[in-house]
């Protein structure tokens, strides 16, 4: 009998690459400070990040098949270590942008090491309760990395920010060497990468579904990019950015919540994506209309509202053609959706206009959702 990994690793694991992206956030404008550059190099840092775990996503899920799960996941913990040690002792600009770079990388395997992990362990209703629960965990993980930021933040600067990665690190790696089995099946079968890639950069569908992620998330993380510095430009504190960390997870919870009526409802999910692209439009145009004052942060509620009814449907239906390499195209999928995340985050930081970047996001993923297919499957598991 295969044996299971404990389920609190296996969230952890899955909650590690959301919690180290936005514990970050809240310390951008005392690394702007302490590395002498100005904003939009700072914010440039998360951009850059998203592009290198964009590959590692591809990375890491091919290693899970070739070494298997368990060493995989160890070496991608332990490269993200080392690269926020980097992080922590270098005084130098560009290498603290090839150290996020290393970090970004190896933060990768919990995403997909984790998902692989957990399509090997379990099935059918067992693997829908735990997909549920780990869904609950996720929408959490901006809190917890936005509050533990801005207290770490607040106390000793950007340098505890990396020193507390670094901790973390070490926890999952020792957590892992001690209690993650090896779950990868003996008789795997390998799909030809090139293939796949051709198959699906040759589908309008993939497509589609990868710059509406890349949207969704764009809004979101545009918000953990620009934001600190409009926080300080209204004289609050980094501290009280991170605890809008609190708003922003209600929302995504509210968001999941409606999303679970609506279906009930007879809803299917391109009306869901649809509705969700139409809150994101007007809640950017809120933004755009109360940038100049503290008060943005109301709009953004429905931003994240948005995220949290849109992104299940588009991924429950996302490789429906794709069942016979869930795994090849979904790390696929991710490459190509984060590609387009970090050059979108590279643009937001250089316009540094967040209800700009809000509006024409929400403008996209409207004539996007317009052209969806009208007749997909609904997740078995809603």
């Amino acid at each position: 009998m295969q044996t299971k990994p404990s389920l609190w690793l296996a969230i952890a694991l899955m909650m590690f690459p959301q919690i180290v992206e936005t514990i970050y956030s809240p310390a951008l404008t005392n690394i702007a400070a302490g590395f002498s550059v100005n904003s939009e190099q700072a914010g440039q840092t998360l951009s850059l990040y998203f592009f290198a775990f964009a590959l590692g996503v591809v990375v890491w899920g091919r290693m899970c098949d070739v070494i298997g799960r368990r060493p995989t996941m160890i070496a991608g913990l332990s490269l993200y270590g080392l690269a926020s040690l980097l992080a922590l002792l270098t005084q130098q600009f560009w290498l603290l942008l090839v150290a996020r770079m290393l970090s970004a990388f190896g933060a990768a395997v919990g995403s997909v090491g984790t998902q692989t992990i957990m399509r090997d362990t379990y099935r059918g209703e067992e693997l829908a309760r735990v997909l549920s629960i780990m869904g609950i965990a996720l929408a959490i993980s901006p809190a917890i990395g936005m509050l533990s930021g801005s207290t770490l933040n607040y106390f000793a600067g950007y340098k505890a920010v990396f020193a507390g990665l670094i901790i973390l690190a070490v926890i999952l790696i020792y957590w892992s060497i001690t209690r993650l089995p090896e779950t990868r099946p003996t008789d795997v079968t390998k799909v030809a990468l090139f293939s796949t890639v051709i198959m699906m950069l040759k589908d309008i569908s993939i497509w589609r579904n990868a710059f509406l992620i890349a949207l969704f998330n764009l809004c979101l993380f545009s918000y953990y990019q620009l934001a600190p510095f409009r926080f300080q430009h209204f004289g609050l504190s980094p501290k009280i950015f991170g605890y809008t960390g609190l708003l922003l997870t209600f929302g995504v919870a509210l968001g999941a919540l409606l999303n679970k009526y609506l279906l009930k409802q007879q809803w299917i999910s391109t009306q869901l994506v649809t509705l969700a692209s139409l809150i994101s439009l007007f809640s950017g145009i809120g933004v755009y209309l109360l940038e100049n004052s503290w008060l943005f942060i109301f709009p953004i509620l429905g931003i994240v509202i948005a995220y949290g009814l849109a992104i299940p449907n588009i991924l429950a239906t996302a490789l429906t053609d794709y069942s016979d390499r869930l795994g090849t195209a979904g790390a696929l999928l991710g490459l190509f959706y984060y590609l387009l995340l970090g050059l979108g985050l590279a643009l937001a930081g250089w316009g540094q206009t967040l209800g700009r970047v809000l509006i024409c996001c929400g403008i996209a993923m409207m004539i996007l959702s317009l052209l969806q297919d009208k007749k997909p499957q609904l997740p078995k598991w809603q």
